[in-house]
């Protein structure tokens, strides 16, 4: 599966855009990461669990839509996005959405 944030894949022609390909994941902050996460406030600099929740959220999203893109039949996802909403308090979720196509 060939993925792309731009709306071609270089050296490829797309034949058939197939439709959205989307994947997402809700996370929430769990209470060890949030005291540690307190204690960085004060001393300031990156929360790196933050950081790594986040990046696991985007992998996790990004592997569901290739899944969705796969189920739909397609051999690519082009114009690849990623957006953030908050679905309750300490809990977000991380979408991955895309088009679909098919490759000649």
């Amino acid at each position: 599966m060939k993925i792309s944030n731009t709306e071609t894949i270089a050296n490829q022609t797309i034949s058939e855009t197939i439709g959205i390909a989307r994947g997402s994941t809700v996370r929430s902050r769990n209470i060890g990461r949030d005291i540690f996460a307190s204690l960085k406030n004060i001393v300031g600099g990156e929360i790196e669990e933050y950081t790594k929740l986040q990046a696991d959220a985007r992998e996790q999203a990004l592997k569901r839509m290739i899944s969705d893109a796969q189920r739909l039949g397609a051999d690519a996802v082009v114009n690849v996005r990623f957006t953030t909403s908050v679905v309750a308090q300490g809990a977000s979720e991380m979408l991955a959405y895309g088009t679909a196509v098919k490759l000649k």
